[in-house]
């Protein structure tokens, strides 16, 4: 899997993705004592209101401003969204009011959702090979996994010397690291294409080539099974362990720590596993196992007399590898079913449409665990996780070639287009890797 880091630029933005991801982790654990510390009791709250702005960010900013990232040098684009995420983040520290917490949030997360697509969408051109694309992958996976752990741990031994308003400096010093490494290598370019269309075709082109993909469909169901069982450990973890359980503190992180740990396993089997199976068998019986794992966690928690603790730290040990593995192989879909020129709005599609499956689970996850308890919330997030499964397997054809015939009977005969791919029998399709761009508006019917 190292071997990926041979290639001089893919190692500098991964390294990139690493420092900011850690700076990234250090301003979570800033901004709740920082919330704390503005609104008190009433923390959680403004908690709430902070994660509502960033999906509001990522679902509405990020196909926005990548609808015009293609005229842009992508290098400098992803540099500045870094020097502005670092500047926010200088901020931070310096608020008295909530509104300018929530102002300041959504500043920098609509320069990541700027910044994030950009960067997954210059990966496959820098490692064209899939076998070395779904290597870096894994890898990515698992530095938010690393980020997940690494973050907090550091901000403990950090706090035990400093205020926690200094944290927001090791976010800065993040950021400007991760500009630094960006603008040290020459990141690909893609070939500008010219579009037809205003600003609204230019924005939902990435969402449109998504939505008319099969495949893609099939990912954003599966995308919302495994937000059902993130959101869940991610938002009721702290509520299982402190309320129901009557634990301390400490094993919150315990229980956080099994789910990365599932989940960094996952990761690092991945690219063996994905060799030999495939995307779709993978991620499929990853997010059937993400079901099983909520509806029996939904029994065990109505069960009196069960060692609840030793069996949430196995499930939440399952329920992270089975959640890494449908995450994990998303970019090789994305990266076959979108031209280079289409790839960075396909990303940011997939960025948006993805949480905003994350902002219906989270709302779930914390509206019904505080109404109606644990049970409930397990059995609901399991249907919802169910219901991704179903979606998934009936959008997403179990034969998925990349080469499809197909017909142009718009095109005039002589058209360069036609000469593309090859034709079998002297019949009037032709034959090759298939996406939906400016000359295919339509997935063929398989067989057609």
């Amino acid at each position: 899997m190292l071997s990926v880091l041979g290639d001089r630029t893919y190692r500098h933005l991964f390294l990139a993705q690493v420092i900011a991801l850690i700076g990234t982790g250090l301003a979570t654990v800033a901004l709740g004592l920082l919330s704390y510390d503005l609104a008190g009791a009433n923390a959680g709250a403004v908690l709430g209101g902070a994660l509502a702005i960033k999906m509001i960010a990522y679902i509405g900013v990020g196909p926005v401003v990548n609808a015009f990232v293609d005229r842009l040098p992508r290098r400098g684009f992803l540099v500045s969204m870094d020097l502005v995420r670092a500047a926010v983040a200088v901020m931070l520290p310096f608020v008295t009011e909530v509104w300018q917490v929530y102002l300041l949030i959504f500043l920098l997360q609509s320069a990541s959702a700027a910044f994030t697509p950009t960067f997954q969408a210059a990966i496959p051109d820098i490692l064209p090979d899939e076998e070395r694309y779904t290597r870096a992958l894994s890898l990515s996976r698992l530095a938010y996994d690393m980020e997940s752990l690494v973050s907090p741990m550091l901000a403990a031994a950090l706090l035990s010397v400093i205020g926690f308003h200094w944290l927001f400096g090791g976010t800065v010093v993040g950021f400007l690291g991760s500009a630094a490494l960006v603008v040290s290598v020459v990141v690909p370019q893609p070939k500008p294409m010219k579009r037809e269309g205003g600003i609204y075709a230019r924005t939902t082109r990435g969402a449109r080539i998504y939505l008319k993909t099969p495949r893609l469909r099939g990912l954003l169901a599966l995308n919302l099974a495994a937000a059902a069982g993130g959101a869940m450990v991610i938002v009721n973890t702290v509520v299982y362990v402190r309320d129901v359980l009557s634990r301390s503190a400490d094993d919150v992180a315990i229980a956080l720590a099994f789910f990365g740990g599932g989940s960094m396993a996952a990761a690092l089997c991945l690219p063996r596993v994905l060799e030999r199976i495939g995307d779709r068998p993978v991620m499929v019986a990853a997010a059937s196992l993400l079901t099983v794992a909520l509806a029996a966690m939904a029994v065990l928690a109505a069960t009196p007399g069960v060692d609840q603790w030793i069996l949430l730290l196995a499930f939440w040990a399952v329920m992270g590898a089975a959640y890494s593995a449908v995450l994990t192989p998303s970019g090789r879909l994305l990266r076959r079913s979108a031209t280079p020129e289409d790839r960075s709005a396909v990303f940011a599609a997939q960025f948006a449409l993805s949480h905003a499956c994350w902002l219906l689970t989270y709302t779930v996850a914390g509206g019904l665990g505080a109404a109606l308890g644990m049970s409930a919330t397990l059995v609901a997030l399991a249907l919802i996780c169910l219901a991704g499964v179903v979606i998934g397997l009936k959008v997403w054809p179990a034969r998925d070639p990349d080469q499809l015939a197909h017909t142009h009977t718009e095109l005039p005969s002589d058209h360069p287009h036609l000469r593309e791919g090859s034709r079998a029998g002297g019949r009037p399709e032709h034959v090759h890797a298939f996406v939906i761009d400016d000359l295919h508006h339509q997935w063929p019917r398989m067989g057609v």
